[in-house]
């Protein structure tokens, strides 16, 4: 007798077959139906025992998160919900709960309350339907690069440089706090730390990805990193996994058309693959709507919203052209953005993105050509010297999910835009090394896969996508 697991018995076409499977119970009725579980599909299967031929004792510990062991045959069902059942000949306890402790009932909780319970959320439907996505998003990514000539580049988590320029990072070192060496002026030593320098965990893995992309020509990397920033919101996290394709001999035209070639792959994959929690989902995010005001609530359904981004081209739009779109809007001119657009050069907001995509394009949207002051340092100057090759991908109800750009690769100008930012060339004397031996066009972009999972999940709020997250003030579990 095979172990099988639910997924499979519900598919199964043979009945009258002898199985046995595993799992956890999600509630038990009438002494003697049984909805179990083992996480391989967001769908319970029924377990009806014989309670005549089964002890008290049994019985009574047939509880809500017990885990079991079960033996019998699997026929056509007689009731409501599902098309095959199992008639229990043996059913042996594994795992006991206590319906007075165990904290995951079979009923509505608040995702704070799950948070707090974050080792035994993955049990109700609504984490196992993420965490499976999750899981699927993350094989495609994959697939997608192996499958298109990508070759998988591990970044190092402990880095040296500040890919990002923005100073909020979390310092690695081996110093026991207040007892660090100092030097002469005061300064922590850190020439005697492990490292013998400075040292943080890593905001991006870009940097190193664009040496490997040198002589490899198509990299990704696809890892965690961190930020120190000290935001306590629904979009942001201290710890987060980004991938970041590097491309060698492709301009910021080659770039674009790479960003929306791999978001439409990942999308339709999970669209294909994952129709069981996309459709509970789904249907989860309608009742969220509802509960919404009406000016904010999504014009879409969850799928809907897939299928609108991986079936519609994105619409490229340059940000000059974006800022007079925005000047001109009725919500700019009524005074309804929280961040009014008063002239070229302001930092885009969510809400800005989402009014380009949602109100007045109606597609997925990719801007290009931000102001050269907005934007990171190895970005590509343009001609005009104001703008760089810069490009955001932007999606309906999020805003922002791809920041990339065209890397700068003439020496004497990212010189120049290294010492205008105050950036010391020994710090990154091997990055501009690339720009002088056998440099070229290169370009790659970043992609924060949280958003992409809470984009597909449709999940209000980044800490329910990741299964442990680490915000300010919460590193538990």
């Amino acid at each position: 007798m095979m172990t099988k697991d639910v997924a499979e018995l519900l598919k199964a076409e043979i009945l009258l077959q002898e199985v046995h499977l595993q799992g956890w119970v999600r509630t038990f009725r009438s002494n003697r139906f049984i909805a179990l579980n083992d996480g391989s599909t967001i769908k319970n299967i029924q377990c009806v025992i014989d309670f005549e031929n089964t002890s008290e004792e049994t019985l009574k510990r047939i509880t809500t998160g017990a885990a079991v062991s079960v033996k019998g045959t699997l026929v056509e069902s007689q009731g409501r919900g599902q098309s095959v059942e199992i008639q229990v000949k043996e059913i042996e306890i594994l795992g006991d709960s206590n319906p007075d402790e165990y904290p995951i009932q079979p009923k509505k909780h608040s995702f704070e309350f799950l948070r707090e319970n974050a080792h035994l959320r993955v049990r109700t439907n609504t984490f196992s339907a993420v965490m499976r996505l999750r899981s699927k998003l993350s094989f495609a990514v994959h697939k997608y690069f192996q499958e298109n000539g990508f070759y998988y580049m591990n970044a190092p988590i402990i880095t040296g440089s500040d890919a990002e320029g923005a100073g909020e990072m979390f310092r690695v070192s081996t110093f026991e706090p207040n007892k660090a060496p100092k030097t002469e002026e005061g300064e922590v030593d850190f020439s005697k730390d492990f490292f013998g320098k400075e040292t943080n965990l890593t905001v991006s893995g870009q940097l190193e990805a664009e040496t490997y992309a040198m002589g490899l020509s198509k990299v990704y990397t696809f890892g965690p990193t961190f930020r120190a920033e000290n935001s306590n919101t629904t979009r942001h996290l201290a710890e987060f996994w980004m991938i970041e394709p590097e491309v060698a001999f492709i301009d910021l035209d080659g770039n674009m058309d790479l960003a929306e070639d791999f978001i439409k792959s990942v999308l339709s994959y999970v669209l294909e693959n994952c129709q069981d929690d996309l459709e509970f989902l789904d249907q989860r995010f309608a009742q969220e709507e509802k509960s919404k005001p009406q000016q904010q609530r999504s014009e879409l359904g969850l799928i809907e919203k897939l299928r609108f981004v991986a079936d519609n081209n994105f619409k490229r739009v340059s940000y000059t052209e974006a800022i007079e779109i925005l000047r001109n809007s009725k919500p700019n001119k009524k005074k309804k953005f929280q961040f009014p657009i008063n002239e070229w050069g302001a930092d885009l907001q969510s809400e800005h993105e989402r009014y380009l995509v949602e109100k007045h394009f109606k597609c997925p949207v990719i801007l290009f050509d931000y102001p050269a002051n907005i934007k990171a340092f190895y970005m590509r100057l343009n001609e005009d010297g104001k703008t760089v090759r810069a490009m955001d991908v932007l999606f309906p109800g999020i805003g922002e999910i791809v920041g990339g750009s065209q890397r700068e690769e003439r020496y004497e100008v990212l010189v120049e835009k290294m010492k205008a930012l105050g950036i010391e060339e020994e710090e990154l004397w091997w990055y501009l090394d690339l720009r002088k031996f056998g440099t070229a066009v290169h370009s790659g972009f970043g992609l924060g896969f949280e958003r992409l999972v809470q984009f597909v999940t449709g999940m209000g709020n980044i800490r329910d996508v990741i299964p442990y997250p680490r915000t300010p003030q919460n590193a538990e579990f």
